[in-house]
């Protein structure tokens, strides 16, 4: 087995295929980031290490979150958090995080987390106790990541490529190709889910779950990360196959 690693975005993956001529059997998009890279402190995801604000899944692309937070407008930076983390407190935090960078500008994670915490005040009663940073945290990634418009432009290649494979038209998916997304959160997952249903209905593929396979209790126990996967799948079969 040769393995050829390509540096590129899921919303690029049919254009590189097609350019080498490949049409897949099989389609695999992990859209998690590596531990690796939540470990390293000097890529800026996490803030339980103190590192820069940096967050890029590329470091290569220009903008980071330290850029973002200090220059976008607090109506923006409150859009942001809750359109991409459902943060309630949206509004709240971006006037904190305004106000505290009239005095320095925001470079590292921790003092974010900090200035967020404290706005976002405590968690409601009976909800889990999770970081009150953490939304905050995913909102800011996703966005200077471009992640949801990555996962919008692939899924719609999906199904322009299902569809390409019925009706016998050459492309980077043909009958019988298997397509797989796992997702980590209810941002990812509702798009997949609505995508391979609509690919479904319109005759050009067949769902292979109805729900979503999600870790067992032993891979829980090994590898905690792993108890928000979803993987949902598709085959591209025609309504009559």
């Amino acid at each position: 087995i040769e393995v050829v690693p390509i540096h590129g975005s899921f919303a690029e993956l049919p254009r590189i295929l097609e350019s080498r001529g490949i049409q897949a059997d099989m389609v695999l998009a992990d859209l998690g980031f590596s531990s690796n890279q939540v470990e390293d402190p000097d890529r800026g995801f996490s803030f339980r290490v103190d590192g820069p604000l940096d967050m890029r899944l590329d470091p290569n692309s220009q903008l980071t979150v330290a850029a973002m937070i200090n220059e976008l407008s607090e109506g923006e930076l409150a859009d942001v958090i809750f359109q991409y983390g459902e943060v309630r407190a949206s509004r709240r935090i971006a006037r904190a995080i305004v106000a505290r960078r009239r005095e320095r500008a925001f470079e590292r994670t921790g003092d974010l987390a900090d200035v967020v915490r404290r706005a976002a005040g405590p968690p409601p009663k009976g909800r889990r106790r999770i970081d009150r940073a953490t939304r905050t945290f995913q909102a800011l990634r996703i966005a200077v990541n471009g992640e949801l418009e990555a996962l919008d432009a692939f899924l719609h290649a999906v199904s322009q490529g299902a569809r390409a494979a019925v009706e016998g038209r050459p492309g980077w998916l043909g009958l019988g190709s298997r397509v797989g997304v796992i997702s980590f959160h209810s941002l990812e997952d509702r798009p997949v889910k609505r995508a391979l249903a609509a690919i479904e209905a319109a005759g050009h593929g067949r769902r292979l779950t109805r729900k979503p396979i999600v870790a067992g209790e032993c891979e829980q126990r090994a590898n905690a990360r792993s108890r928000s996967a979803k993987l949902r799948g598709l085959e591209v079969v025609s309504k009559m196959g």
